[in-house]
């Protein structure tokens, strides 16, 4: 079993901007000359979130939309309230969406269905330069 990662900086325009990352997953792969293995991907930043969805207009609006509805940016945050921020919201939709996915890898390609893309989503009120981590596990 051997390790690998890779980083990539992405460009955001914060507010909810949901960016496909899945080729550089498979660049890493690719890189790293690997055939088997896992592929997990990770967004170092408390105010980010990682998952996998069909990366379309309406599936990106429908995910934004319901976050809305969970954690609304307009409401009461403590966090703001303390730090004189206003990206509590932020925070929390990260929190629930996650930093990060892992995704089989084999034959050297991920293991992804038709319309599933890994995807970068930045809650913050603001556009940020984010740090994104590839780690390989595999043969």
């Amino acid at each position: 079993m051997h390790a690998r990662s890779e980083e990539v900086t992405i460009d955001t325009r914060g507010d909810g901007d949901v960016i496909d990352v899945t080729s550089y997953a498979q660049k890493a792969i690719d890189n790293a000359g690997l055939s088997d293995g896992l592929c997990t991907v990770f967004v170092a930043h408390s105010t980010c979130g990682m998952t996998m969805i069909e990366h379309e207009p309406g599936c990106t609006a429908d995910l934004n939309e319901v976050l809305e509805g969970i954690a609304p940016q307009h409401g009461r945050w403590e966090h703001n309230e303390r730090n004189a921020d206003t990206n509590g919201h932020s925070h929390a939709r990260a929190a629930l969406i996650g930093p990060s996915v892992s995704v089989p890898f084999s034959r050297g390609e991920l293991q992804i269905g038709t319309w599933q893309k890994i995807v970068c989503i930045d809650f913050d009120d603001r556009p940020r330069s984010r740090r994104v981590v590839v780690q390989l596990l595999g043969v």
